[in-house]
């Protein structure tokens, strides 16, 4: 039997996505405030183009992109600019966001829904709909979508792959969207390869998830230039570089793009905003999330409107359990831990996660035995115990001649640590320190 492809190294972690999985997506309703920061994605932050007092409609642009690595903001429902001020986000920074009240009207802006035939468009007119529609990366940190799908190489980019992998534990949401929406992502599929005419689409899947491998599979044409990789389920397969590495053999670093090594990366709901976009005429104004772990009384998958707060999200589906200890926004290995539901669900929230105990607190640091065990599991072929070593000793030269910074801040070595130091957070330190002598 031919061996499935998988990235190098890296973990098989405990899934925990039984808790969610089986639980079909559904809607939640705009909490009566909401907020918009202005820096939901990779670059720089929207500029406002509204005021205190406004009226705003569902779907109206209410930022603007502020250069070509920025993304515009749209109202996710109509009602009134209350403020336009710092607002406490997900990681525990403040971010100048515009406030909406919400009049639950649910008011929207002209021809907001109204459907057309995508294919018809010209690869530049789809290009200016991903970009206006404030479309950016659903799967990570948010890079805008419309930047990543105009290449200057883009004739030679011969593979698109949309990442299906979904390789953190308890996260189920793309699996969900898969599931249900595939027809949808595959008529994105097709209006992204214009834009790429010379690339064949491949959906990279994780082997845990055969049933939507079917669906996907089930909506390509044979004049379709699409076919699906099955992969061995294996963290963090989902990341670019692994992925990449996973279905076509090719490495890139931290200096280089995808584009250079002519492939193109999309997460499988960014596929589905495409969708709306294109289609049905429909910025960015909703997300899809999980809501799981074992201090959640409900798990769920849900729609959620942008700007609303992950109270109003929590509550929908049940509240937490009353011995939940730790909360964390996104994966368990490269999320944020959350002090306080009270901030908005931005573009790159892709779930909630609630857990009655805290594996990180429990467990005392001691110092490294030199085992080589986090060696072994580096997706990068770093060797972590030296890295750590450099930047204890404030060597942050020796640290970037050993190749930290091509750290991808997996987790994998910190979370096979038998001593339990807390070597991601170190080497995020180490590489900011290093881009700061730089400037």
């Amino acid at each position: 039997m031919k061996q499935k492809k998988t990235l190098k190294k890296g973990l098989h972690l405990y899934e925990g996505k039984e808790l969610s999985k089986d639980f079909p997506i559904t809607s939640v309703d705009a909490s009566p405030i909401m907020v918009f920061p202005l820096n939901q994605h990779i670059g720089k932050p929207a500029i406002p183009i509204v005021s205190v007092g406004d009226r705003v409609l569902m779907g109206q642009k209410i930022a603007e992109a502020d250069g070509v690595i920025s993304a515009p903001i749209h109202s996710s429902v109509s009602g009134t600019v209350k403020a336009i001020e710092n607002r406490l986000v997900i990681d525990g920074s403040h971010s100048m966001s515009i406030v909406i009240e919400n009049d639950g009207l649910g008011e929207a802006v002209p021809g907001y829904g109204e459907y057309r035939d995508a294919l018809q468009l010209s690869s530049q007119e789809i290009a200016a709909v991903i970009k206006e529609a404030g479309i950016v990366g659903l799967g990570g940190a948010g890079f805008p979508t419309g930047v990543k799908l105009t290449p200057k190489n883009a004739r030679e980019i011969d593979t698109l792959i949309i990442n299906g992998c979904e390789c953190e534990p308890y996260l189920t949401v793309d699996y969900r969207v898969m599931l249900e929406k595939g027809e949808q992502i595959v008529k994105a599929v097709r209006c992204v390869q214009k834009m790429l005419p010379n690339a064949k689409a491949i959906f990279g899947v994780e082997d845990n998830k055969s049933d939507s491998i079917k669906v996907i599979r089930g909506f390509i044409k044979p004049d379709d230039n699409m076919d699906v990789v099955s992969l061995k389920t294996k963290y963090p397969q989902g990341g670019e570089r692994s992925l990449i590495y996973a279905i076509r053999g090719r490495k890139i670093n931290s200096r280089m793009l995808p584009a250079d090594a002519r492939c193109i990366v999309i997460n499988t709901s960014t596929c589905l905003a495409i969708y709306y976009a294109l289609y049905k005429n429909i910025p960015l104004t909703f997300r899809y999330m999980t809501v799981t772990g074992e201090g959640a009384n409900n798990c769920c998958n849900v729609k959620v409107p942008i700007g609303i707060d992950h109270q109003s999200v929590v509550d929908f589906c049940g509240g937490l359990k009353d011995d939940v200890c730790k909360i964390i926004s996104g994966g368990p290995m490269t999320g944020f831990a959350m002090s306080t539901l009270d901030v908005p669900v931005q573009k790159t929230s892709s779930s909630i996660l609630a857990f009655t105990q805290d594996d990180v607190s429990v467990v005392e640091q001691s110092n490294c035995i030199h085992c080589g065990r986090c060696v072994k599991v580096c997706p990068t072929d770093l060797v972590p115990q030296m890295l750590a070593k450099a930047i204890k000793q404030n060597d942050f030269g020796t640290f970037e001649s050993l190749g930290g910074m091509e750290c991808v801040q997996c987790g994998c070595c910190a979370y096979t640590c038998p001593a339990k130091i807390p070597l991601t957070q170190m080497f995020k330190l180490g590489k900011a320190k290093v881009i700061e002598s730089r400037n």
